[in-house]
């Protein structure tokens, strides 16, 4: 448990970083540099081989890197605009949807209205107050994030190892690059900090959760990754500076609870080792 809640603040307060780069590079170019980093540790990595497979294979990597590329921009850009605990919160709405639908049971429904619920009322005193384009580009990289987690899996049994996600980085990498590639990014202070993200955002997390999944079963291990937009808030607040009101908070643990439960109700509990299907908080130790 241990493991998993650290990879999870790994990759939260790696996007609080990610913040403070914003005024140096912009979000689009902190994109840039975050997957360019990734990607290149993960090819060197993986080395996968770039001959021998299909059209279909390839026309999955196309997907998957776009996803992960749109997931990454639209949540940079929703940060820029709006507190990092409720551009979690919203985005979260991607997989849990895509969780409930896959699950076909009536009780997941209820989940998706008390997540509803949560919503309404983080929008409470207005999403101006949040910025409309901000709330937009969180819901739209949950959209992407659904994708991800569809392209994922797809990967996963097409390619060996990490194969997937490495091509995947480096076709989002090319799809990045004509949005954020700018001089900036080459200043030392913002090429070291952009490491520090990579690092924190994909190599750590992805790392500690692989070690994870050998001991935990994956409703646990959804369970725990489901508390994304509190940890969010955390590193907001302490990194950032972020503090909410207390019907954001209770918006919040709203959000969080019916992740929970849609986890809780969509799959049974699996043994420490087998390979976990996609849930609301899965696919987030390769993607930041």
């Amino acid at each position: 448990m241990g493991l998993v809640l650290g990879g999870a603040m790994s990759v939260q307060f790696g996007s609080a970083v990610a913040a403070l780069l914003f005024p140096r590079a912009g979000a689009a170019g902190v994109v840039t540099l975050r997957l360019l980093i990734a990607a290149g540790l993960l090819l060197v990595v993986c080395r996968p081989r770039l001959r021998g497979h299909s059209r279909g294979d390839w026309a999955v990597v196309a997907g998957f890197g776009i996803a992960l590329a749109g997931m990454n921009t639209l949540f940079y850009q929703a940060i820029d605009r709006i507190p990092l605990g409720p551009a979690v919160t919203l985005e979260v709405l991607g997989p849990l949807t895509l969780s409930v639908v896959a699950a076909r049971r009536r009780a997941s429904w209820w989940w998706a209205g008390l997540a509803l619920a949560g919503v309404a009322l983080l929008g409470y005193q207005g999403f101006d107050r949040l910025d409309p384009a901000g709330a937009a580009f969180a819901l739209g990289a949950g959209v992407m994030w659904a994708g991800y987690i569809v392209f994922s899996a797809r990967a996963g049994q097409r390619f060996p190892k990490a194969d997937g996600l490495a091509l995947a980085m480096g076709a989002a990498t090319l799809l990045s690059l004509p949005l954020g590639a700018r001089p900036h990014l080459l200043e030392p202070v913002t090429l070291g900090l952009g490491t520090v993200v990579a690092l924190m955002s994909s190599v750590l997390p992805y790392t500690l959760e692989l070690r994870a999944l050998r001991r935990l079963p994956t409703s646990t291990f959804a369970v725990l990754m489901s508390l994304g937009p509190a940890l969010a808030v955390l590193a907001g607040w302490t990194v950032l500076g972020q503090r909410l009101s207390a019907l954001e908070l209770v918006a919040v643990a709203l959000v969080i609870a019916a992740s929970v439960g849609a986890v809780r109700t969509s799959r049974p509990t699996s043994r420490p080792g087998s390979r976990p299907a996609p849930s609301p908080g899965k696919p987030r130790e390769e993607a930041r």
